[in-house]
């Protein structure tokens, strides 16, 4: 093979992740390199380069590049987007602004909603109207479009969203307008509902499309930008981008649907969790990722991480359900738990604690980094409960500043009218404990119970903070794999390629035409093939997930059931009725049954995914580093603690808690009472006493 390596990029709010890996031997090399945030892939490619140097690797090596990134959804989040109208049915400008009719806090008369990305001047009509069966109601006027398109070209919009009602039973006028549209403004970007989203629910299809249509350009030039500088650095394989689905896609795919790209970082460290899991022989595990700016949770139930299929983007509240932009995709079931490591400390007007959710971001970062930061930080905290260590922050190549942590912690101490350690402790505490509670309550929704998982940490900071997280929610098993500071980029490189498909239907279960539902699935398997065959996928070895979203008549909402094969009305029943009560415990007696959408998960593995990760060894007698005073809460102070080269240590070997498990790119930190296992795949399994 003439370029046998793989390359995956992962850019985070703080670091910017690169790992090279060998898929023949398993062998990799990971690069933390602090985020750009003026250009993001400026830090991505000097972190190529580093990378490169240090596995002693040249570029044209590199046989695929696996890329996962942040920027769009802060596009969202910031209103950097492009310029961008919406075209839809006469009458339903304003569904953008009227959204659920629905307070997310109901009390709050000072409520703030999210502000639709398309200001109403830019939000046109065009006389147009179908039946919810997909009818003819009225016919397009083409023309009349094409007068309120030009306006809005003249005023300087860039991009376009056309969303028509009930085009996801008929998608017939969306395409001949987005036809006309394209011939006569060359130069505009269009997104179509029936194309992005072509489910029911008008608000919600409109929100996607919209955020589609505002992010795109700035996703076409990104990625073309990066297409090229890595040409430029002499590296020939294929770009992939990491889907919120855990999936791959091809760069022309993202292009076209970027909104899918939302949730690709933390989805990928979902897909981490879930492959480290089965790895280390676990089915079962609350897959922990926490970086410099957020920590996240993802439940993998049988070795796979669940998928939803909608979230919400840019929330005006970060923790508050109902405070985003909705978007109708398929992605992992990620639950935002708390604040990362770069997170400030600040006392609130009550004169408490509060740590988040702003952040010190990668500039200046945490005052520890020595850039200009004043706050303390959760990693400042960490720092100076003696879990991490200055000398060796980054594997040492990046310089820690105590004395500019001893003086954010300081003037917080102070203005808290406590000691500075105790302040350290709070802010450490306090993180842990608003995720624990934020878990709790995610886990207790999903009809699980924390106990019966392991924790599997992952990101920079998720190591430091899993064993006294675990022991909030109960859980008495925790996994820290190797290489978990860059959990998140080394999933990528282990994902297969993705598709997911929607199509709406909406009859009732019973009598429902089969062989209907049959012939939808081909043509959806048909269309998710041809995405699959351009990623380079090895299609002949696919798995392909036949699901519905369904609920019981008269229902508000739905659930998403795995399909039996083969289709029939009482197996789907059962399907339906046992899903149902796995939620709710119970099932209405005699109620009727419907469909609303069918949907295709069609996953193929990818060339250059290999099936297992060998990171260099160090050579130790007996691996243990020395000693330092960490602070264990269980024991109310600070504990002689042994510091641990985990890999300098072989498979089978049985440490005893407290420990401390250094390598570069993260900590792992386990409490007394406890004893810690290599496990034969690397990971560190350390279970309660």
């Amino acid at each position: 093979m003439s370029a046998p390596l793989s390359l995956g990029i992962d850019i985070g709010g703080t670091f910017t992740d690169v790992v090279i890996h060998d898929p023949r031997d398993g062998r990799a090399v990971i690069w933390k390199e602090s985020t750009t945030p003026d250009d993001p892939s400026r830090g991505a490619l000097e972190g190529t380069r580093r990378v490169l140097e240090k596995a002693g690797a040249k570029p044209e090596q590199i046989g695929r590049v696996v890329h996962a990134t942040t920027l769009f959804t802060n596009a969202l989040i910031e209103r950097k987007g492009a310029k961008t109208g919406l075209l839809t049915t006469a009458g339903f400008r304003d569904v953008l602004e009227i959204a659920r009719e629905r307070k997310y806090e109901l009390y709050d008369l000072f409520i703030e909603m999210p502000k639709p990305l398309v200001p109403r001047p830019w939000r046109r009509e065009a006389l147009e109207r179908l039946a919810a069966d997909g009818s003819v109601e009225k016919q397009i006027d083409i023309a009349a479009a094409l007068k309120e398109v030009g306006e809005l070209v003249e005023q300087g919009v860039e991009s376009l969203a056309i969303c028509f009602l009930h085009s996801y039973a008929n998608p017939a006028h969306e395409r001949a307008i987005g036809a006309a549209v394209a011939e006569r403004f060359q130069k505009l970007s269009i997104s179509l509902s029936s194309d992005v989203s072509p489910e029911i629910r008008e608000y919600l299809r409109a929100s996607t499309t919209v955020a589609n249509a505002y992010i795109r350009p700035l996703a076409e030039a990104y990625l073309d930008r990066l297409e090229q500088a890595l040409r430029s650095e002499g590296i020939p394989g294929g770009l992939f981008l990491m889907l919120s689905n855990g999936g791959l896609t091809h760069v022309s795919e993202a292009k076209r649907v970027p909104v899918q790209l939302l949730e690709s970082g933390p989805a990928a460290g979902a897909l981490a969790g879930a492959w480290f899991g089965r790895n280390a022989g676990l089915e079962r595990v609350l897959a922990f990722d926490m970086g410099g700016t957020t920590a996240k949770l993802a439940l993998v139930d049988d070795g796979e991480p669940l998928v939803a299929y909608g979230f919400e983007a840019a929330r005006e509240k970060r923790f508050l359900r109902g405070s985003g932009l909705p978007m109708q995709i398929a992605t992992v079931e990620l639950i935002e738990i708390g604040a990362g490591g770069g997170s400030i400390a600040h006392k609130s007007e009550l004169g408490t604690l509060n740590v988040g959710p702003e952040s010190s971001g990668a500039q200046p970062g945490p005052a520890c980094y020595g850039r200009g930061g004043t706050n303390a930080t959760v990693t400042d905290a960490d720092l100076t409960l003696g879990y991490l260590n200055a000398d060796f922050f980054l594997g040492g190549a990046m310089k820690i500043d105590k004395a500019a942590t001893d003086k954010a912690f300081g003037t917080l101490a102070s203005s808290l009218k406590v000691e500075p350690g105790r302040a350290a402790f709070g802010v450490h505490d306090v993180v842990n404990e608003n995720m624990a509670g934020a878990a709790r309550v995610a886990i207790a929704e999903r009809g699980r119970v924390p106990s019966e998982y392991a924790l599997l940490a992952t990101g920079g900071a998720g190591p430091v903070h899993a064993w006294h997280v675990a022991r909030k929610l109960g859980v008495n098993r925790v996994v820290c794999p190797p290489g978990a500071g860059a959990g998140s980029t080394i999933g990528m490189l282990m994902a297969p390629a993705r598709v997911d498909r929607v199509q709406s239907f909406t009859d009732a279960l019973a009598g429902a035409d089969m062989g209907a539902v049959e012939k939808a699935f081909v043509a959806l398997e048909k269309e998710s093939l041809d995405v699959l065959r351009l990623t380079g996928a090895d299609v002949d070895g696919r798995t392909v997930r036949r699901l519905a979203d369904m609920r019981y008549i008269g229902q508000g909402s739905e659930i998403t059931v795995v399909l039996p094969s083969p289709l029939d009305e009482a197996g789907v029943r059962r399907e339906y009725e046992a899903a149902y009560k796995t939620l709710f415990a119970r099932v209405p007696p005699g109620a009727a049954i419907q469909f609303v959408a069918l949907r295709l998960s069609v996953t193929a593995p990818m060339p250059g995914t290999g099936g297992k990760l060998e990171l260099t060894r160090h050579a130790s007698a007996t691996g243990q580093k020395g000693t330092r005073p960490v602070f264990f809460p269980d024991e109310g102070k600070t504990v002689e603690t042994g510091v641990w080269d985990r890999y300098a240590l072989k498979a089978g070997v049985s440490i005893e808690g407290p420990a401390v498990f250094e390598e570069d790119e993260s900590t792992f930190i386990v409490g007394p009472n406890s004893t810690a296992r290599l496990l034969p795949d690397g990971s560190i399994l350390a279970e309660a006493k």
